[in-house]
């Protein structure tokens, strides 16, 4: 290699060098402090968005376990009503469906949002003890429990109100039909149990009308 090529070879590096420097520890700054600016939140564990999901009563992905098997949620289902070839009675079952989970996801979200707040408070002004933060993540916990189940059982009542077809049109238009992808699987698997369209819808359909 001649001496013009060795010298054009380390001009390049040493100017690539404080880059990669910089590069370097910009990863490690961010590996050490992951958490850097989010002691400015209003409550710490949650962002501005979770915050308005919940005070919403919309899902924050507690019904993935739902929507990524098969089951879709009712609030999705209207969104793409036109694309799914809705029924009118499919339509309204689904609405009164999505009206009677906003209805009991709202309070919830909304209750577990204040207990997310009295608990950042008590860290804040020192006030927490092992008894109290015992009782206060026991109260979140449970919260979070009935929250996560009140979007899982209405995405549960939905699927049994679409066909096999519908159902695998739905995935396609969320993108779940990837290769190896269990939503695809399992819109086949969930109409064999429509016998418990009927009870689960009626269970539905009457807390709508009980509220």
């Amino acid at each position: 290699m001649s001496a013009e090529r060795l010298a054009k070879i380390a001009i390049i590096g040493s100017l690539a060098a404080p880059s990669l420097v910089r590069h370097a520890a910009a990863q490690t700054q961010q590996q050490d402090q992951p958490y850097a600016g989010l002691q400015t939140r209003e409550i710490k564990a949650l962002s501005r968005e979770e915050m308005g999901d919940l005070a919403a009563g919309r899902g924050m992905g507690l019904a993935l376990a739902a929507e990524l098997n098969g089951y879709p949620g009712p609030r999705h289902v209207l969104e793409l009503a036109k694309q799914l070839s809705l029924t009118d009675g499919q339509r309204t079952s689904i609405q009164r469906l999505f009206d009677s989970m906003r209805s009991e996801a709202l309070p919830l979200g909304q209750k577990l949002l204040s207990a997310e707040r009295d608990l950042n408070h008590a860290f804040v002004e020192r006030t927490i003890t092992p008894e109290k933060l015992q009782s206060m993540t026991a109260g979140i916990g449970e919260m979070q429990g009935k929250l996560r189940d009140t979007h899982l059982k209405y995405h549960l009542a939905t699927a049994t109100l679409l066909s096999p077809d519908q159902l695998r049109r739905y995935n396609e238009l969320r993108g779940y039909t990837q290769v190896g992808s269990s939503s695809d699987r399992q819109s086949d698997s969930i109409q064999p149990h429509a016998g418990m369209h009927e009870p689960m819808h009626g269970h539905m359909m009457g807390s709508t009308h009980g509220q």
